[in-house]
């Protein structure tokens, strides 16, 4: 049998499976249940959340020869034509590639013609921001009144540079990154699906680094499957993709805490010869510390911060301040944005790791500030002190 894409064989194909929408799943099914249908339809939010899924899913529960329903028998040789995506009555148009307005005047003609065997003859416009102004203009009087067998759904990545003019004649809804937790949760029904056995951080950082798109988590997850014989686990996630272990950068931060600058280096040329890219390890170092400082803050979130918090170095919490992990980031980001005008990138890193040896002693501008106006106060009472005369002198001179 071929192979086919997790985010391909696991596309929804009823509103109940889409997945984070609860607004948009609400919403048009209720929509749908008391046949209020809008002529046309705006579907916006990031990349890989459900938006051309929706399209194509309010498409079946419209045509379905069943009527209209949200769950679309998926049997019917509409659903059947509407899924493989050669309906005749369902027109997928992909914005970027047809932008002029000689394109727009096609639809404005084919609109004068009914569907040939379903209820509506719907169009969906992916990436419809990337229509010129003319054919946004040509649009709109089709849009605010066209015959009443015709339905628009629009797909954006980009709701604002959709004008103003096309976004007013439109039912709104704007799709959300999906919780990590969820796609954790999709992760592990895959896993149970295609007998792979997994362990729960690995799941966990495929979810992470899918910053909540569920595509780009299948893509991912289908890339580390094929590696990972039949287990995934982030030791070997950590090991093929050159990424830095947790225990690497705890060793690493102790090191530096502990003002160990030829240690620290030495771990560094571990770290790299390991096949652990310069770019890799910045951001790698630049999120410890951002998970760091937010453990300072109170924020043990594990869902935030990608790990538990007792996995963290104590010696962290221990000798350094809020203030100096802030100092430290910044010069981690200040890197990642230099290193591609460097003369060579893994000197900056060096010199950066030898910097932050002495991080301990590392004092912002507002710290030293409040210190100077604290001692100068302490003197200030201190003098004020040594010349006023106490009660018995004063009494010996009178």
């Amino acid at each position: 049998m071929e192979f086919e894409v997790t985010a391909s064989r696991k596309r929804p194909q009823t509103l109940l499976e889409l997945s984070g929408q609860d607004f948009v799943v609400a919403t048009l099914k209720n929509s749908i249940e008391n046949n209020r249908i809008a002529h046309a339809y705006l579907f916006s939010g990031p990349r890989g959340v459900g938006k051309t899924s929706a399209a194509r899913i309010l498409a079946r529960s419209l045509n379905c020869e069943r009527g209209a329903s949200v769950n679309p028998c998926g049997v019917c040789s509409n659903c059947k034509e509407i899924a493989r995506g050669n309906s005749m009555d369902v027109i997928e148009i992909d914005g970027a590639s047809n932008t002029g307005v000689n394109d727009i005047r096609e639809i404005k003609d084919e609109v004068l013609f009914g569907p040939g065997s379903s209820r509506y003859k719907i169009y969906i416009i992916d990436e419809v921001h990337m229509l010129s102004n003319s054919a946004f203009n040509a649009l709109l009087k089709t849009i605010e009144e066209p015959p009443p067998y015709i339905i628009f759904i629009f797909a954006t990545t980009e709701i604002h540079k959709v004008p103003a003019t096309i976004r007013s004649r439109c039912q709104q809804f704007n799709f959300r990154l999906v919780d990590l937790g969820e796609i954790k949760r999709l992760l592990a029904a895959v896993c149970d699906e295609i007998a792979v056995k997994y362990d729960d951080d690995a799941l966990f950082w495929i979810a992470r680094e899918s910053t909540g798109s569920v595509r780009d988590a299948y893509t991912l997850f289908d890339q580390i499957v094929s590696f990972s014989e039949g287990h995934l686990t982030l030791e070997k996630i950590q090991e093929k993709l050159g990424l830095i272990g947790m225990d690497q950068l705890n060793n690493l931060m102790a090191l530096l805490v502990e003002e160990k600058a030829e240690e620290s280096l030495d771990l560094l040329d571990t770290i790299l010869s390991g096949g652990v890219s310069v770019e890799q390890f910045i951001i790698d170092i630049a999120e410890y510390l951002r998970n760091a400082l937010f453990i300072f803050h109170g924020v043990k979130k594990e869902s935030l911060l990608g790990h538990q918090a007792d996995r963290f170095s104590s010696l962290v919490f221990e000798h350094l301040n809020s203030r100096q992990i802030e100092w430290a980031l910044e010069e981690v980001l200040n890197l990642f944005r230099d290193i591609r005008y460097s003369l060579n990138p893994r000197f900056e890193l060096e010199l950066l790791v030898s910097r932050m040896s002495s991080i301990r002693y590392h004092i912002d501008p507002k710290s030293l500030l409040e210190e100077l106006g604290q001692l100068k106060e302490q003197m200030g009472n201190t003098a004020a002190l040594s010349i006023t005369p106490t009660l018995e002198e004063t009494k010996k001179k009178n």
